[in-house]
């Protein structure tokens, strides 16, 4: 079984794009991430087409999220409770013992501006949530954008230069490590402790090409399905643009399990 999350950042833009990688990789669910159209403008008939369901948490130019599977799935929470304000950044579908649930949490923007506060409240939120309706699951995943660098190993910066940057700050971390410690597991990061990549490059400034990104995009699971891991791999190769498809500035993540 292969299990995804990419935030393709814009999926009318990035859908002949999105097509390709499906084709290519055939994952069996995925996590989308930051769609940038409504529940109406998602295009269901062209993925279908493709051999994949879709149940999508949408909104006007910004955010949505939403879940492609091969197989049907019965959705179980479209929104993060006491959150809504922040706009569609969560739903969940279930797929017999698998529950399944992708965000895209809040960017924060910078450390000053009054978005910052509410994403660390976002994540509390995402932490109480958890812990209520899915930490009891034994087959659980949640990924997506996390927006959150939650090691030095996973930032290009230098150790310790970023401690007061947005993605980097030790309230963002320690909300982040909330999810592990509640028994979550970054598949990624057990796969390859010391391994330095990076899921994200700004489009300026040739971040790409120089190689200056961050790790922000994770599959995070329950222990059960952490067994079963085969291998984690960010595709850095759709990173960049392909058979005149422009690209996102993430590159999607997956996971193979047993």
């Amino acid at each position: 079984m292969r299990i995804a999350t990419w935030n393709v950042n814009g999926l009318r833009s990035r859908l002949e794009f999105v097509l390709h990688w499906l084709a290519a990789r055939q994952p069996d669910v995925v996590g989308l991430q930051e769609l940038k159209l409504t529940d109406e403008q998602f295009p269901y008939d062209e993925l279908a087409a493709a051999g994949y369901r879709a149940a999508v948490h949408g909104q006007k130019a910004w955010n949505g999220v939403a879940i492609l599977s091969r197989e049907p799935g019965e959705v179980t929470r479209r929104g993060l409770p006491g959150q809504e304000e922040l706009g569609s950044r969560l739903v969940t579908a279930r797929f017999g013992e698998l529950s399944f649930t992708t965000v895209y949490c809040p960017n924060g923007k910078s450390v000053g501006h009054e978005d910052y506060p509410r994403k660390l409240g976002w994540y509390d939120g995402l932490a109480a949530h958890w812990a209520a309706t899915e930490a009891p699951a034994r087959l659980a995943v949640l990924c997506g954008d996390f927006n959150v660098c939650p090691a030095d190993l996973d930032s290009h910066h230098a150790p310790g230069a970023a401690a007061d940057r947005i993605f980097h700050t030790a309230a963002e971390r320690a909300r982040f490590g909330r999810l592990l410690e509640g028994g979550l597991v970054d598949l990624y990061r057990d796969r390859y402790p010391e391994t330095r990549m990076y899921s994200w490059w700004d489009y300026r400034g040739g971040a790409f090409h120089r190689n200056l990104g961050l790790r922000i995009d994770f599959v995070l699971a329950t222990p059960a399905l952490a067994a079963r891991v085969r291998d984690v791999v960010i595709a850095r190769q759709y990173r960049k643009k392909k058979d005149g498809f422009t690209a996102s500035d993430h590159a999607p993540v997956y996971a193979d399990l047993d």
